[in-house]
């Protein structure tokens, strides 16, 4: 069972957790954008379907990162459900842009991410 003090000190670090894990997501959101990443067309139906890992059979990682993975990370933030805990997203990023004038940012912003979910 959890004691009070136990409750007390988990929860400013759950709050901090929600917090940088929102401001992830803001960054991901900014650098897509930033390096024009960021498509304005929706993938059909059956591609936000796919079982395939980051749905890499029927789209781009970025079109996965902003059609799937943002907004399911943050409607996990915003209602306060349990985030993953064990995340890798940049092997993935690192296999799709390691030659890309982007990559490098790109793969060390979800690098952070991974670290910052991993260090619970």
């Amino acid at each position: 069972m959890i004691s009070y003090s136990d409750l007390a000190l988990m929860l400013p670090f759950t709050f901090m957790l929600y917090l940088t894990s929102q401001n992830h997501l803001i960054k991901l959101e900014q650098l897509l954008k930033e390096f024009q990443l960021w498509s304005d067309i929706l993938p059909p139906v059956s591609a936000m379907t796919s079982t395939a890992p980051f749905c890499c059979d029927v789209m781009a990682f970025e079109q996965w990162l902003q059609f799937i993975f943002i907004p399911k990370m943050t409607e996990l933030v915003v209602q306060r459900h349990p985030l993953p805990s064990n995340m890798a997203l940049a092997p993935m990023a690192e296999h799709v842009w390691q030659s890309k004038p982007h990559g490098e940012v790109m793969i060390a912003q979800l690098r952070q991410f991974d670290i910052l979910l991993s260090q619970r």
